[in-house]
């Protein structure tokens, strides 16, 4: 049909994903573990800091 686009087309590369960073990996375990330290300290917070790693590594990241 005429004006659809072909799913397995190549994005054209400024639509390509970009590599994931770090800062913005597992915004909802970093932002839990970040206000713990904060409120806490990082002395009370190591299970948060575990979970966020493993969430990081879930992503690919070598934690």
């Amino acid at each position: 049909m005429p004006g659809l686009v072909d799913s397995d087309a190549a994005l054209p590369e400024s639509q390509e994903k970009k590599p994931l960073k770090p800062c913005c990996a597992s915004p909802e375990t970093k932002k839990v573990h970040d206000a713990c330290i904060i409120e806490k300290g990082e002395e009370h917070c190591g299970h948060l800091t575990e979970v966020h790693k493993e969430c990081m590594r879930v992503l690919g990241f070598k934690i």
